[in-house]
């Protein structure tokens, strides 16, 4: 039951970040699930499996709020299913001892990605609906995204999030609603996949069934924050959470213990208390041009100090 509870909490919290951010969960419960000695396949398996009922909850609530484009759903979903399927036979196929470094340095590198995203160069935002984009422009971004989400343990919602958001033609919560929706198939072809290469005896009950029941819970509640929640400040504090947890991953695979170690967890907690600073100041500006915009007395103000 303590593991069942343990799991649930990793479950509600991945998905809160998910639904606020449209991305994020894979990375960061696999990020947690490494912590704690799963083994990689594995680890990405439990948590594609629970995000089967999760992203079916999450894309319910989503479109209950208007948030769901369903030709994006399908034109970026479809082949995300096809790279996830790929991406979890490619996975299932490594040692243990391979995979590890391997996982860990693309949830790094998403969480580096996530972390300046969202603090220096926060996405664009734009009001249409429906978005313009073709299949020429999501097929190769869905089969990317699905291939890394597999075969990393997360990784559809940093790759296919950010493409659609820096475009600036679609509206924010449109792009998340979306990716979230889409991400149905993804989970579902990367779980056949891993059942195929794995079998389903590696699989721990509790593990698959905490993600899935603290996903569950927290998916309507997500759908609604998208809406209220300050994603640079955000998408900050969980790229800087998703880089210390796999740094520990790297930094034990080559070696580096005693005082580097302790320097390298200071130097990346510095940066990241930096880079919220930034996300911070930069959420404050925005809201004062647009309050002065709002309110030309405002202005006046302004130019009188």
């Amino acid at each position: 039951m303590r593991t069942l509870i343990i799991f649930a909490l990793v479950g509600f919290g991945a998905q809160l970040v998910d639904g606020a951010l449209g991305m994020a969960y894979g990375v960061t419960s696999t990020s947690l699930l490494l912590v704690a000695g799963i083994s990689p396949a594995t680890a990405s398996a439990s948590v594609h499996l629970a995000e089967v009922g999760t992203t079916l909850v999450s894309g319910a609530a989503h479109w209950r709020f208007g948030n769901v484009d369903w030709k994006l759903v399908l034109r970026l979903g479809v082949p995300g299913a096809i790279g996830a399927f790929l991406g979890a036979t490619a996975l299932s196929a490594l040692a243990t001892d391979d995979a590890a470094p391997y996982m860990s340095g693309i949830l790094l590198a998403l969480g580096v990605y996530i972390l300046l995203r969202f603090s220096v160069r926060p996405p664009k935002v734009a009001t249409a609906r429906t978005s313009p984009h073709r299949s020429r422009f999501l097929s190769p971004l869905g089969l990317v995204a699905g291939f890394v989400d597999a075969s990393g343990g997360g990784g559809w919602g940093p790759v296919a999030t950010p493409a659609l958001l820096t475009a600036g033609k679609t509206a924010p919560r449109t792009v998340i609603g979306s990716v979230d929706t889409s991400e149905f198939l993804v989970a579902l072809a990367a779980s056949v996949g891993f059942l195929i290469g794995l079998g389903s005896e590696v699989l721990d009950p509790w593990t698959v069934g905490g993600l899935l029941l603290g996903g569950v819970l927290a998916a309507p509640l997500a759908a609604w924050l998208v809406t209220k929640v300050p994603a640079p400040v955000l998408g900050t504090l969980v790229g800087g959470i998703i880089i210390l947890t796999n740094a520990r991953t790297i930094f034990k695979a080559v070696g580096v213990t005693g005082g580097a170690l302790t320097t390298a967890y200071v130097v990346i907690a510095a940066l990241w208390a930096a880079a919220v600073v930034v996300a911070v100041r930069k959420l404050r500006r925005t809201r004062h041009t647009e309050a002065v915009v709002e309110d030309p007395r405002d202005a006046v103000t302004v130019n009188s100090d």
